[in-house]
């Protein structure tokens, strides 16, 4: 007999309970699935469960092979699913949820070309800064910007690194002058950002050789809007701290000035997450890579 067909029968026969209703689920006589699960234990020399007349359980050998087998036939499962890939195009609902703004410039304009090449592939995004959870949500894929916290279960690729900035506009540094070095800072007014109405995010520099360092913005100005804030810029209400990609546009223009020239930029870190699974789905992970591919363009 089939080693592999009979533990898919096994299991089956443990996760519903009894052989009748395995060989009902599996389209089998009730003494075949009888025979698949002897078959198991002759050529292992154990015995796999205990049966009577009114019920069956497992023994403990026979739990701990029932565990082993479900991840030998998930296996089997995803690589043929692997091998089907290559003959078939991605299709479906795709939920991916993202942060507002770097979900609006950056991210949605390669999914959407993604959609445009498969047309069979269906989109449904959500902006917005609230983390949703992967699992609660039904979301197939988050994107995520700086520092993570370990999840289980989760898998995390690095897409892009987005390089942060510190800006004011010309009628500001008329004003009130130009900071040389980040010590500087704390004499300027900062146009504030507050993530989902929490703490003060500060703003990180990144050192050569030393540890990020962390500034404390301070401001009249709190905004949780980034484009709010590189308007609030632009009007000279004070220095802000933004994504590079954000602000290229209105520095090219001159409606803003890019500070601290020596200083290195910190790049945050945007990644990827999706559920850990045996078999990556196919639109998942051709969105990674699409995203892997053309972010860091995008952004440099």
């Amino acid at each position: 007999m089939d080693r592999l067909e009979s533990m898919a029968v096994f299991v089956k026969a443990v996760d519903l309970g009894s052989f009748a209703a395995a060989s009902v689920a599996l389209d089998l006589s009730g003494p075949m699935v009888g025979k698949h699960v002897r078959f198991l234990e002759e050529r292992l020399g154990v015995r796999l469960l205990n049966r009577t007349t009114r019920r069956q359980s497992l023994t403990d050998f026979g739990r701990a092979y029932y565990e082993r087998c479900r991840v030998v036939l998930a296996e089997a499962d995803a690589a043929d699913a692997l091998a089907a890939d290559q003959f078939s195009e991605p299709r479906g609902k795709l939920r991916v949820t993202m942060p507002a703004h770097f979900g609006r410039h950056c991210v949605t304009p390669v999914l959407l070309g993604l959609a445009r090449q498969y047309p069979m592939l269906e989109l449904d995004l959500s902006l917005g800064d609230r983390f949703a959870d992967l699992a609660e949500d039904g979301y197939d894929l988050a994107i995520r910007t700086g520092t993570l916290d370990d999840k289980a279960g989760v898998i995390a690729r690095r897409v892009a690194r987005q390089g942060m900035v510190v800006c004011a506009a010309p009628s500001y540094l008329q004003c009130h002058g130009e900071p040389r070095h980040i010590d500087d800072l704390a004499d300027h007014q900062a146009i504030v950002y507050r993530r989902l109405g929490q703490i003060v995010q500060p703003w990180l520099f990144a050192g050569e050789g030393q540890p990020t360092q962390e500034i404390m913005p301070t401001g009249r100005l709190r905004l949780d809007d980034l484009d709010a804030i590189a308007d609030a810029a632009v009007e000279g209400m004070g220095l802000a701290w933004l994504p590079s990609w954000l602000v290229r546009a209105r520095i090219q223009a001159g409606a803003l000035v890019a500070l601290l020239p020596d200083q290195p930029r910190y790049l945050y870190d945007c990644h990827a997450l999706w559920l850990q699974t045996p078999h990556l789905p196919l639109k998942v992970r051709l969105a990674v890579d699409a995203l892997a591919a053309a972010l860091p363009k995008s952004m440099a």
